[in-house]
């Protein structure tokens, strides 16, 4: 019998370039060490509802479209028995979207107190640049407060070539669309040259559903949730509790890297640039 090439093998392609493209979260990773801009506003307005939640709760769903992610808060279900007990019915679309509608100014007044970039994010930006990559963004935030995280990382430094939030895009977090959107803006050619870092269990999720790498940020973002002279002044083996706590969700969720903050990204990108020379995908 003759042997055949054709029918017997198959073949399949592999990107072997640099990383082209690493795109960044907003609060969490690049600025708001904590996360707390949203955490607090989500905070405010159910207590305007005569509903308490804690800061926990409001942590929970964090990453999605703001609106979104007030409706996720009203289906935990420790926050939805508060809300029957004190309104004596189920909270309803209309409730999310006058919820979502006070958020929004609240939001807006505020986030500049909670600009300050986090440590590390000039030194690791100015190193993205020099090895060629292009920087995208993306956040939950809408267009009117991205503006603002914008102006105030400017004057501090870092701009970004090209950023999406989650009013920008058919779907945001956990759908890829906002990297996406990146990659069409800033013409990078295959999705395997692309890394998405983020703070959230979402954004990670995020990354990997538009086709590329993924990092997560265990500490100075939402899963942690203390501002960065909070976070160092903890014992050193509490630190490494909160550590322990949140890598390996970081992992199970899909993470292809954790570390601490953006300060660490630099040996991650070394490894994937290896990976990738290798042949290997996301």
């Amino acid at each position: 019998m003759q042997f055949s090439f054709e029918r017997e093998f198959t073949y399949s392609r592999a990107y072997r370039g640099p990383i082209r493209l690493v795109v960044l979260d907003w609060a969490g990773t690049t600025m708001d060490f904590g996360c707390m801009a949203p955490a607090v506003v989500f905070c405010e307005v159910f207590a305007e509802e005569g509903v308490p939640i804690s800061i926990e709760e409001a942590r929970i769903p964090m990453g999605a479209h703001k609106k979104v992610h007030i409706g996720l808060i009203t289906e935990i279900p420790s926050v939805r028995r508060r809300w029957v007990e004190t309104k004596g019915s189920e909270p309803t679309e209309a409730d999310v979207t006058r919820m979502f509608e006070r958020f929004v100014p609240l939001q807006e007044a505020c986030l500049s107190d909670y600009s300050t970039l986090i440590p590390g994010t000039l030194e690791v930006i100015a190193q993205c640049r020099q090895r060629g990559y292009k920087i995208g963004s993306t956040s939950g935030y809408l267009p009117g407060m991205l503006a603002i995280n914008q102006a105030d990382a400017t004057k501090q430094g870092y701009t970004p070539d090209a950023t999406f939030g989650a009013g920008d895009v058919p779907r945001g977090r956990p759908f890829g669309h906002m990297v996406l959107r990146n990659i069409v803006a800033l013409d990078i050619p295959c999705v395997q040259s692309v890394v998405k870092i983020d703070d959230t269990l979402t954004g990670i999720e995020e990354g990997l559903n538009a086709g590329g790498w993924a990092i997560g940020l265990a500490i100075s973002g939402n899963e942690v949730g203390l501002q960065y002279d909070e976070w160092m002044a903890l014992p050193e083996a509490t630190k490494q509790k909160h550590r322990d706590r949140i890598y390996p969700s970081m992992y199970q969720r899909g993470a292809h890297y954790v570390v601490d903050s953006i300060a660490d990204l630099m040996p991650c990108f070394d490894d994937i640039e290896a990976r990738l020379r290798r042949g290997e995908k996301p």
